[in-house]
């Protein structure tokens, strides 16, 4: 009988041409393990801190905020107080180890994470203005001795349109001092 990919008649390798049935939905019920080593409680910084190992086989990467909910849970803490990063996945896939940092309330995570890992935690606020902006502003105070250094940070000084208005009808008007000079 012949192969119905190949068309021929001994085909050895019928089960290598079949089409994977449905590609996209291959991921999505697959399970995930997480298996946590080098534990340590660091009284000092107040945190539990330790190297996370995830098991992922037929997906490509677990996302970070599921690794954060599910430690989380493992540890009986917010997963808003549990720190992820530094994750290599193995060459070929399924498995992917990195670090995780467990405080004991988000407080204490705010004063000893970095401000880079906070805004990327989505709490810390990120700088406005460009790196170019800043650089700008250095330059231009270190031009600037004393107080003056403010000024120059500070940029020009904004004018109320109220007062601005008043001032032009005031000389519009011609009354001119308004004080006890009358």
């Amino acid at each position: 009988m012949p192969c119905k990919w190949c068309g021929r008649v001994p085909c050895l390798y019928e089960t290598a041409h079949k089409p994977i049935s449905n590609p996209g939905k291959m991921a999505d019920n697959a399970a995930v393990t997480i298996r946590t080593r080098k534990f340590i409680t660091n009284r000092l910084l107040q945190r539990k801190q330790m190297v996370v190992d995830v098991i992922h086989p037929n997906k490509p990467n677990v996302s970070k905020a599921d690794l954060r909910e599910k430690l989380g849970k493992m540890y009986k803490s917010p997963s808003d107080s549990v720190f992820v990063f530094g994750f290599k996945t193995a060459y070929g896939g399924g498995r992917s180890t990195g670090f995780a940092l467990v405080y004991d309330n988000l407080a204490i995570a705010k004063k000893f994470e970095p401000k880079y890992r906070l805004i990327r935690h989505g709490i810390g606020a990120k700088r406005t203005a460009s790196r170019k902006q800043r650089k700008e502003k250095k330059h231009r105070q270190m031009k600037v001795r004393g107080t003056k250094k403010a000024k120059v940070g500070a940029g020009k000084k904004k004018v109320c349109c109220v007062s601005y208005w008043l001032s032009c009808l005031i000389v519009l008007l011609g009354i001119g001092c308004l004080g006890s000079h009358a």
